[in-house]
């Protein structure tokens, strides 16, 4: 939800920052990379119980995950490059989860399963579009520098990462959080079905969808 009016925010600074990267020899899968380590440090910081680290660590690799796009278009962006990135994104956000679980199992660990069982319908849901978006030759007008068709949601990578935070900031409310946050995904899941359904019933036509 938040996520376009957050990249129409930071784009002017992303793109002077990458336009640097480039020049300076920094390949965009190299941030991507970065990001996705990062991101596992981060996590296991959080199973650690070190929750301010890996918070900090974590925003750092959001950061990253910001910018490979941005370096990948001062060239051209790639699929391969695409492919890794939502790979190495979906794999952040199914860690933190889970090390929140390790960190304190007794208490955590079945908000754990909800939220990554959420994140499964997110995932899922967002993915199936986009692979029959890309049968249908659709394209995003809301983000058509975007390697797939990005389909938006009540709970999108902002709203993940603003509750990741919280959760490291206030970890004995992990539970709460992870409850409160799984049910805004509910809401994702089933407008995205919904949406999918509705697009999908139409005959197939190229460009985007009504």
């Amino acid at each position: 939800m938040l996520d376009s009016a957050l990249h129409r925010l930071l784009h002017p600074t992303t793109t002077r920052l990458a336009q640097t990267l480039h020049h300076r020899g920094v390949r965009a899968n190299h941030l991507t990379w970065m990001g996705g380590a990062l991101g596992l440090v981060a996590s296991f910081s959080i199973a650690n119980e070190a929750y301010y680290t890996g918070a900090a660590i974590g925003i750092v690799s959001r950061i990253c995950d910001a910018l490979d796009g941005a370096v990948a278009r001062q060239t051209e962006a790639t699929d391969q490059g695409g492919f890794l990135d939502i790979c190495l994104d979906f794999l952040f956000y199914a860690s933190v989860p889970l090390a929140f679980a390790y960190a304190d199992p007794a208490h955590n660990a079945l908000a754990a399963a909800t939220l990554l069982a959420a994140f499964v319908g997110t995932a899922s849901s967002f993915l199936a579009f986009a692979v029959i978006a890309a049968k249908r030759q659709w394209h995003s007008l809301a983000w058509p520098e975007k390697s797939f068709y990005f389909l938006g949601g009540l709970t999108e990578a902002t709203e993940t990462l603003l509750f990741f935070a919280a959760m490291c900031l206030w970890p004995k409310k992990f539970s709460t959080l992870a409850y409160g946050f799984a049910a805004m995904c509910a809401v994702t899941i089933t407008t995205r079905i919904w949406w999918g359904w509705r697009a999908f019933a139409k005959p197939q036509q190229k460009g985007t969808p009504e």
